[in-house]
C-alpha cells in the first residue's frame, strides 16, 4: 500500500471520527451557531459568566440571562425579519455564525478565529457528516460582518484580528474611547456613543445633583479605565473632586470587594460613587457593601454597562436603591417581547435534527420551539432552577418546557443589537445595489462580483454612509470615525410606594443634560430637598478662597475688602477700583464727593448761613449809624474791610464742599488764603496803629505817620495784596484741575488737584499775619481799656491761635478721612470769622442798639452839660466787659466831693472854665475822629509816666506855656488860645485837687480823678 493511500484512510478516520464528536456535542452544548445564508454575518456575545480557573479549562460559568440571551435572540429575531422582507436585501438570504465570548478578552480572541478559518485554509468543520453516509466536502461562506462584542475588551482583542482580514464590525455596546482611534481600528463601527459622552452626561448629572465630592470605581481594562479617565478629566471643569479611585483587577475575589469598600468608605463624605464596571462586578461590588453594612451610605452612579439591568441588584435591591444609571437612549420593541416570551425550548425531537430555525410548538398554539439557539436549554434550566437530565439530582425538578418566564424585563442594549444588524444589512444592500445593478446592470441579488463575500474596503465605506430610521424611530447614521452620537436615558433605581423595586426615566442626555430633579427619589424622600450631601468641605462664600487641607478638602479664608477671587487666591484691585458683585473681578468705583445733604456739610453750611446773616445784619448796622460816635470811633473803614474778610471766609465753605471743577479749584486756591489775609490785615494794621502811637506818645508829642484812614486802608489791601501775588504765581506754577484720590481702600474721592504741601504754604503767610496780629495784641495789652480795644483783639487772636492750632492736627491726624479733612477746614475758617465777629463786632453792635444813651457826643440836650455844679450827668463811656473802644467820657460832674463849702472865687473860676470846654469840644467834633482819639491817646500815654500829681500839673503847665508861645509866634488864633487856657484850666484843677490829701491818700486814684474830670473827658473826646 502506497504512502498516499495510507494518508488518504488516515484523514477519512480523523473526518468520521469529528462527525461523531460534531453530533455528540449538539446535543450537550456546542461553542457556536451556524446559520446559512447568502451573506454570513459573525455574531459575538457573553453568552456566560467569567469565572476563575486554571490554566486550559473554559472560563464560561452561568449563562447571561440578559446580556448574553436576549442580546443573541435579538441578533435572530433581526435576521428573520430582514430574510423576510421583500425590500431590504430581496432575493439574498442571511446567515450567521455566532460565537460565546464567556465575558473574556482572551477567551474571546480564541473564539473569534472561527470568522476568519475561511480566509486561511480548510477547516475538519467544513465536511458534513449526515445519516452516517460519507463525509462530504462543503466550505463555509466567509463571514461578510461581525455584529460585536458587548465589552470594549473584547471588541479591541477582535477588532485586532478582523482588521487584518479587512472584515467590518459593528458593535452594539463597546463604549470605549480607545476604540475611537482609527489608526488602530479602522473597521470598527459602533451603534452606541463612545464613552466620552456618557462621562461627560455623568459629570453634569453630579454638578446638577450640587456634589463635589465623589469616589470612582473601574474594572480593569480599557473600558472602565478610560472611562473613568474621561471622566476624572471632565470633572475638573465643573470642579468635582475625586476622592478615592479604586480599580476591580481582573479575576478579583470576595474579600478584594471588601477592600474596596472598605477604602470608599474611609471618605466618609464622598458618598458619590461613579462606576465603570460590568455588571458581574457590579453585582458583586454591591454584595460587599452589604456584607460591610454600609447599604445607604453610597449614592451609586452607573455606566451603561448598568443601565436599567435586573441581574446586577436582584436579592439585593436595597443595596442598590437611589442609584442613577445611564443608558444609550433607547425605545422598547414590544415585538421582540412577544417573539422572545412565545420561545421554548426542545424537549423531545421537535426539530427533528436540523438547528438553522425554529419550528411551532406542536402542544402549545403561538409558541415557538427553540431550535437553533444551543444554549438556550442551558438558560431554560438556570432560570426556572430545573434540569433536562434524565438523572435528577437530589433536590432538582424536570424541566417540561410549560414554565413561563416571570420578571422579564427587556434588557437595555437590545434595540442597539437590532440596529447595528439592520446597519449592516443596508451596508450591504447599498453595495449590492452599487456593484450588481448599477455596474454589473443585474436584478438586486449577490451577483458573481460579490461572491464569495462582498470585499470588507467597499463595505465599510456604504456602512460609514448609511442613514436609515430604526426600529426605535431615531435616525440611525456614523460619524466620520465610525461612531454614533450621543443620546442617553437616565433611569433611577427607585422604591415604589407598593415597596417593589424598578428603574424610573427622570432624564435625557443629548449633547446637553435635561434631567427632572424633582422626579428623583431618595431614602429620606423624593425631590430636591433630599438630596444626600456629597461634599467635603461647602463652598466658600463670596470674596473667600480655598485653602486645601488634602485633596478636595478645604477651610475658607476671607480675602481683603480690596481683592477679588482668581483661582482661588486673592488678588487686590487698583485705586479706585472695588471687587464686583460676585468677587471674581474689579469694576471702577464712581468718585465720592460730600452730598450737601449729609451731616458732613449742613453743619458748616448753617454755620456758615448763619454767619453769613450775621455778618450782613452787622453791616447793615455799621451803615445804617455810620456817623455816630461809636462807629466813628471804632474806625470805620477797617471794619468794613473786616466785614468783608469775614464775609468771604463764611462763603468759602459754600465752595469748599460744592462738587470739584476746574473753576471751583480757581476759586477754592484763590480764596482760601485771600479771605483770610483780608481779615487779618484790617487786624494787623489796626493793633499795628494802636502800638505805634503809644510807643510814639511816650517819646514825642509829634503825630506817627500813616495813621490815618485812607493810610490804614491802603496798608491792609497792601498787606492782602501779598497773598494775592502769592496764589496766582502758584496757579501759574501749578494750574488748577480735579483729580481722584483713594485715601484708603474701596474709596475714590473726587478733589482739586493740589498737594497737601501746596495747600499748607498757600496758609503760611496768614499763619504769619495771626501771629503779628498776636504779637501786637499782647503788647498793647496794658493800653487803659477806656481808650483802646486792643484787649478784644488780643482775645480774638489767642482764640484764633488755639482754632489753628487745634485745626492742624485733626486735618492732618485724620487718617486721610477726607470728610474729616474737608469739615474740620470748613469749621476752623467758619471759627476764625466768628471769633472776629463776635469780639471786634458784638459790642458795637449792642451798645449802638440797645445803649443808645452812650452813644453821643458830650454837650448834646439829651445828655446834658454842666447844669449845676452839683447835678451829674452821664458821661460816653464803654466798660471792659461790653466795648472795644476807647473810652471817650463826657463827664461834666465835680472833680470831686468839696470837704466845704466853695468860696465865690472858685466858683467863678469853674463857671469860667466849663464855658471855654464848651466851646473846644464843639470844635473838637467837628475835627477829625482819628485826630480827636489820637490826641487822646497821647495825653494818656504821657500820663501814665508822671510819677506824681505835682508832676503832671507842672508838665501840664509846660506844655500849656509850649503851646501858648508856639502859638502867639504863629498866628494870633483866639480859638487856640482857648485851647490852651483850657489845657491851664486841667493843670489848676489838679494842683487844687493835689492839696486834697485826705481824700486822694495815693496816686493811682488821683490819676482816676483826673480822667474823670469834666474838662479832660470833654478834650479827650
Amino acid at each position: 500500500m502506497s504512502v498516499g493511500k495510507i494518508l488518504t484512510w488516515m484523514l477519512y478516520f480523523i473526518i468520521i471520527s469529528e462527525c461523531h464528536i460534531r453530533k455528540g456535542r449538539d446535543e450537550d452544548g456546542s461553542k457556536l451557531i451556524r446559520i446559512n445564508g447568502d451573506v454570513i454575518l459573525g455574531g459575538i456575545f457573553p453568552m456566560h459568566e467569567q469565572v476563575a480557573g486554571s490554566i486550559g479549562q473554559s472560563p464560561c460559568g452561568a449563562v447571561k440571562e440578559e446580556k448574553g440571551m436576549q442580546r443573541l435572540e435579538a441578533m435572530l429575531y433581526v435576521l428573520d425579519e430582514i430574510n423576510s422582507d421583500d425590500e431590504l436585501l430581496p432575493n439574498t438570504t442571511l446567515g450567521a455564525l455566532i460565537l460565546d465570548s464567556c465575558s473574556s478578552d482572551t477567551y474571546a480572541l480564541d473564539q473569534s478565529m472561527e470568522f476568519v478559518r475561511s480566509y486561511m485554509n480548510q477547516d475538519i468543520s467544513e465536511y458534513k457528516c449526515e445519516n452516517d453516509k460519507p463525509p462530504m466536502y462543503v466550505p463555509h461562506k466567509p463571514v461578510t460582518g461581525v455584529i460585536g462584542a458587548s465589552f470594549s475588551v473584547v471588541s479591541i482583542m477582535v477588532a485586532n484580528i478582523l482588521r487584518l482580514f479587512k472584515i467590518p464590525q459593528i458593535s452594539y455596546a463597546s463604549t470605549s474611547t480607545e476604540l475611537s482611534d482609527k489608526s488602530r481600528f479602522e473597521y470598527f463601527s459602533r451603534v452606541v456613543p463612545p464613552d466620552n459622552f456618557q462621562a461627560q452626561a455623568m459629570v453634569e448629572i453630579i454638578h446638577q445633583l450640587g456634589w463635589k465630592y465623589v469616589s470612582t470605581v473601574a474594572v480593569e481594562g480599557d473600558y472602565g479605565e478610560k472611562g473613568i479617565a474621561s471622566f476624572t478629566s471632565l470633572s475638573t471643569e465643573y470642579s468635582i473632586c475625586v476622592a478615592v479611585s479604586e480599580k476591580i483587577l481582573r479575576n478579583a475575589k470576595a474579600e478584594d470587594f471588601d477592600k474596596i469598600v472598605e477604602r470608599l468608605g474611609s471618605k466618609h463624605n464622598a458618598r458619590g460613587v461613579v462606576l465603570f464596571v460590568d455588571e458581574d462586578n457590579i453585582r458583586k461590588l454591591l454584595q460587599a457593601a452589604v456584607r460591610a453594612n454600609r447599604t445607604g451610605h453610597f449614592m451609586w452612579i452607573g455606566s451603561d454597562s448598568w443601565g436599567a439591568k435586573v441581574y446586577p441588584v436582584r436579592d439585593q435591591e436595597f443595596a442598590a436603591e437611589g442609584a442613577i444609571t445611564i443608558l444609550p437612549y433607547r425605545t422598547s420593541l414590544q415585538d421582540f417581547d412577544d417573539y422572545y416570551l412565545s420561545l421554548r425550548p426542545r424537549v423531545d425531537n421537535e426539530c427533528d435534527g436540523q438547528s438553522e430555525s425554529n419550528v411551532p410548538h406542536k402542544k402549545l398554539p403561538g409558541k415557538i420551539v427553540n431550535c437553533r439557539n444551543i444554549w438556550f436549554r442551558e438558560f431554560w434550566s438556570q432560570h426556572h432552577k430545573c434540569s433536562f437530565n434524565a438523572n435528577l439530582s437530589a433536590g432538582m425538578t424536570p424541566c417540561t418546557g410549560n414554565e413561563k418566564l416571570i420578571d422579564y424585563e427587556q434588557e437595555g442594549l437590545v434595540p442597539f443589537v437590532v440596529d447595528a444588524v439592520y446597519a449592516m444589512a443596508h451596508g450591504v444592500h447599498n453595495l449590492i445595489n452599487e456593484e450588481c445593478i448599477n455596474n454589473a446592470g443585474t436584478n438586486h441579488y449577490l451577483c458573481e462580483d460579490l461572491r464569495p463575500a462582498p470585499d470588507g474596503q467597499q463595505l465599510l465605506q456604504h456602512i460609514r454612509n448609511v442613514s436609515f430610521i430604526g426600529r426605535q424611530g431615531t435616525e440611525i447614521k456614523f460619524k466620520s470615525d465610525g461612531d454614533a452620537y450621543g443620546f442617553y436615558n437616565i433611569y433611577q433605581y427607585q422604591r415604589k410606594e407598593d415597596g417593589r423595586f424598578d428603574y424610573v426615566l427622570i432624564g435625557t442626555w443629548k449633547e446637553e443634560l435635561d434631567l427632572d430633579i424633582n422626579m428623583t427619589r431618595w431614602a429620606t424622600g423624593p425631590g430636591e430637598m433630599h438630596i444626600p450631601r456629597s461634599l467635603c468641605s461647602d463652598n466658600c462664600p463670596l470674596g473667600h478662597v480655598r485653602n486645601f487641607q488634602e485633596a478636595c478638602c478645604w477651610s475658607c479664608v476671607a480675602c481683603r475688602e480690596d481683592a477679588y477671587v482668581f483661582n482661588d487666591t486673592c488678588r487686590s484691585c487698583g485705586p479706585g477700583y472695588a471687587p464686583d458683585e460676585t468677587v471674581t473681578s474689579c469694576i471702577k468705583l464712581t468718585a465720592e464727593v460730600i452730598p450737601w445733604t449729609s451731616p458732613w456739610a449742613l453743619v458748616p453750611l448753617i454755620f456758615a448761613s448763619i454767619g453769613i446773616l450775621s455778618t450782613l445784619f452787622t453791616t447793615i448796622v455799621f451803615i445804617r449809624f455810620n456817623r455816630t460816635p461809636v462807629i466813628m470811633a471804632s474806625g470805620r473803614e477797617l471794619c468794613y474791610v473786616l466785614l468783608v474778610g469775614i464775609l468771604s471766609c463764611y462763603g468759602m465753605s459754600f465752595v469748599i464742599l460744592s462738587k470739584p471743577t476746574t473753576w471751583n479749584c480757581t476759586y477754592l486756591r484763590i480764596g482760601l488764603g485771600l479771605c483770610l489775609s483780608i481779615c487779618y490785615s484790617a487786624i494787623l494794621t489796626k493793633t499795628n496803629r494802636i502800638s505805634r502811637i503809644f510807643n510814639q506818645g511816650t517819646k514825642s508829642i509829634k503825630r506817627p505817620s500813616y495813621t490815618s484812614p485812607k493810610s490804614q486802608v491802603v496798608i491792609a489791601i497792601g498787606i492782602t495784596a501779598v497773598q494775592l501775588v502769592g496764589v496766582i504765581v502758584w496757579l501759574i506754577i501749578e494750574p488748577p484741575d480735579t483729580t481722584e484720590i483713594h485715601p484708603y481702600p474701596l474709596s475714590a474721592v473726587l478733589t482739586c488737584r493740589v498737594s497737601t504741601f501746596s495747600l499748607m504754604m498757600s496758609l503760611v503767610y496768614n499763619m504769619f499775619l495771626i501771629l503779628m496780629c498776636t504779637l501786637y495784641a499782647f503788647k498793647t495789652r496794658k493800653i487803659p481799656e477806656n481808650f483802646n480795644e486792643a484787649k478784644y483783639i488780643g482775645f480774638t487772636m489767642y482764640s484764633t491761635c488755639i482754632v489753628w492750632l487745634a485745626f492742624v492736627p485733626i486735618y492732618f491726624g485724620s487718617n486721610n478721612d477726607y470728610k474729616v479733612q474737608i469739615a474740620s477746614m470748613c469749621m476752623c475758617i467758619n471759627i476764625s470769622a466768628s471769633v472776629a465777629l463776635g469780639c471786634l463786632f458784638t459790642p458795637k453792635v449792642y451798645l449802638v442798639l440797645f445803649q443808645p444813651y452812650k452813644n453821643v457826643r458830650p454837650g448834646h440836650a439829651n445828655t446834658g452839660g454842666l447844669q449845676s455844679g452839683n447835678r451829674a450827668v452821664y458821661s460816653m463811656r464803654f466798660s471792659g466787659g461790653r466795648s472795644q473802644t476807647m473810652q471817650s467820657m463826657t463827664s461834666c460832674s465835680r472833680s470831686s466831693p468839696p470837704a466845704s463849702r466853695p468860696s465865690q472865687d472858685e466858683v467863678k473860676h469853674a463857671n469860667e472854665c466849663q464855658a471855654r470846654i464848651h466851646e473846644t469840644t464843639v470844635e473838637i467834633y467837628d475835627d477829625d475822629e482819628e485826630d480827636r482819639k489820637l490826641s487822646t491817646i497821647q495825653e494818656v500815654s504821657e500820663s501814665r509816666d508822671i510819677s506824681s500829681p505835682s508832676m503832671f500839673a507842672e508838665n501840664c503847665r509846660n506844655r500849656s506855656r509850649k503851646s501858648i508861645s508856639s502859638d502867639s509866634d504863629q498866628s494870633g488864633d483866639p480859638a487856640r488860645k482857648n485851647r490852651m487856657g483850657t489845657i491851664s484850666c486841667i493843670s489848676d484843677k489838679v494842683e487844687s485837687y493835689k492839696t486834697e490829701a485826705n481824700i486822694f491818700p495815693s496816686e493811682d486814684q488821683t490819676f482816676h480823678v483826673y480822667s474823670d474830670s469834666p474838662t479832660f473827658s470833654d478834650f479827650s473826646s
